[in-house]
């Protein structure tokens, strides 16, 4: 496995700036995820790794080697699309031998090839499928395949363009797992998209959140999530999504916030809203229920504050009833402060 670097890449197609002044390192067997909406430019930054875009400026190195010049096919790298992108013809064997029988690599032993395919289907979990047709694969199956054509190539660096998206949830689950083992068992250095802020928390060393090509934040999923340097960043990350209320709505009653300044909205974690029964308690915020929802381990009540503005609260170990339309006190802890433009302000 190799290093990454991208240095102050820029991209632009026609009037869209697609990738503005990206620059990004990922050591040696890290695992970094890419996480933005539809067009902030995931797709297109691993397309300027692949070469399979050239850049406007900036650099991309691989290994040490400036390799912004290079030929996809001499890159070292693997791609895993969204969509499965199969032989239909071969079975699975083939699909996985295929990337190892190609004339643009040293030529390999069928021995070899056996013994790579096996280790890999092994490692996937598909060792009894390798004589399958892969049109008679379930959709969790072909991604499989997909994944291990990528794997059997040990390449320095793994691309990976959303390749769960399309799975449904159980599967998308049971895949992310292996993946994240996959990886950690090779070492491998991968660079992964996707806009599922899960699938960030759980696979990723770092984290780097874009937002219409600008690399906003690159951190651990903690560091994101913990310390976002924006409004965007901090709804990007965390479920339920995290409630951004203006300050009007705490600074109501007795709150006994320390609000900043220059700050023009709070954002608060459901996690660090604490349900009280008295609505006027001393540092609390008065809020009426507007419903409850029980997810898993998560009892979520959805709050209405002051001015119609919305707040959702964790009420694990809270054991009164939550009617909708009772009044009740919210206490806010960790709150995070914005500015007008959503950029982070510190607490006082």
């Amino acid at each position: 496995m190799a290093d990454l670097a991208l240095r102050r890449i820029g991209k632009r197609f026609g009037n869209v700036q697609a990738i503005d002044d990206l620059s990004i390192e990922a050591a040696s067997g890290d695992f970094i995820v890419l996480l933005g909406p539809s067009g902030a430019g995931k797709t297109t930054t691993l397309r300027l790794v692949a070469g399979l875009e050239t850049p406007d400026s900036g650099s991309v190195h691989i290994g040490g080697q400036d390799m912004t010049a290079t030929a996809p096919a001499l890159r070292d790298v693997t791609f895993v699309f969204q969509q499965y992108s199969l032989y239909p013809h071969l079975n699975v064997f083939d699909n996985l031998a295929f990337p190892l029988r190609s004339p643009l690599r040293k030529k390999l032993g069928e021995d070899e090839i056996r013994r790579t395919v096996h280790e890999v289907a092994t490692m996937l979990r598909i060792e009894d499928k390798l004589q399958s047709p892969a049109t008679r694969l379930s959709g969790g199956q072909m991604q499989r395949v997909a994944i291990g054509r990528a794997l059997v190539r040990k390449p320095a660096v793994y691309l990976m363009d959303e390749p769960l998206s399309s799975l449904d949830a159980k599967l998308r689950n049971d895949l992310r797992l292996e993946l994240k083992r996959i990886q950690q068992d090779l070492g491998a250095t991968m660079l992964y998209v996707t806009h599922d802020q899960i699938e960030a928390m759980t696979l990723a060393t770092r984290i780097g959140v874009l937002d219409q090509g600008v690399l906003v934040q690159v951190g651990t999923p903690r560091q994101v999530y913990d310390e976002p340097v924006s409004a965007y960043v901090a709804s990007r990350l965390g479920s339920p999504r995290i409630s951004l209320v203006p300050v009007a709505a705490l600074a109501a009653g007795s709150s006994g916030l320390r609000i900043p300044h220059s700050a023009a909205q709070a954002g608060v974690r459901a996690e660090h809203a604490r349900l009280s029964r008295e609505p006027r308690r001393s540092g609390c915020v008065a809020a009426r229920i507007k419903r409850a929802e029980q997810l898993s381990d998560q009892h979520l009540v959805h709050l209405q504050l002051t001015g119609d503005h919305e707040l959702v609260a964790d009420a694990r170990g809270y054991t009164d009833a939550l009617e909708p339309g009772t009044e009740i006190g919210v206490e806010v802890m960790r709150p995070l402060w914005f500015d007008a433009a959503g950029q982070r302000i510190a607490s006082v």
